[in-house]
């Protein structure tokens, strides 16, 4: 009887626990966009409206693990579309929270393309220089005489 006990408390403890964790996630994201679109609708600018609900979603999920800013946003984004109508004046703004995919995947692109054409010029020039100091040992070889015609 004293087992089943222990048995059923551990079987609460891990129902409850997944379940208040989610809980606390929503509530963060939930308080997180009120705070974001709350000093947005009153002329703050994107950067410390972001700052200011990203700071509280990190500091409500606590834990081991940190929250990254694309979790937040997305927290944020999921909490005024659920809630629609009470952030109705926010929808305009979450586009800022979500910068422009295609741009960055176009510099990351191009960035790569940089690094591909480095790494090339890299190789050309060893190659070369390996070239040159084969033909100077060649010519190192062979004996010059000024008078011989």
């Amino acid at each position: 009887m004293k087992g089943f006990k222990k048995e059923l408390i551990f079987i609460t403890l891990g129902i409850m626990t997944p379940l208040l964790l989610h809980t606390l996630k929503v509530n963060a994201g939930s308080f997180g966009a009120e705070i974001f679109c709350t000093m947005r609708d009153g002329g703050n600018d994107h950067e410390s409206s972001w700052d200011a609900a990203y700071s509280y979603i990190k500091k409500q999920k606590g834990g081991i693990f940190k929250v990254s800013p694309k979790q937040a946003a997305a927290q944020i984004t999921e909490s005024v579309i659920r809630e629609r109508e009470s952030f109705s004046y926010c929808v305009e703004y979450l586009d800022q929270l979500h910068p422009n995919r295609q741009l960055i995947r176009d510099l990351e692109k191009e960035e790569k393309r940089k690094e591909k054409e480095a790494r090339d010029r890299a190789n050309k020039r060893k190659k070369l220089e390996k070239e040159l100091e084969e033909t100077n040992d060649e010519i190192t070889d062979i004996t010059l005489d000024r008078y011989s015609y």
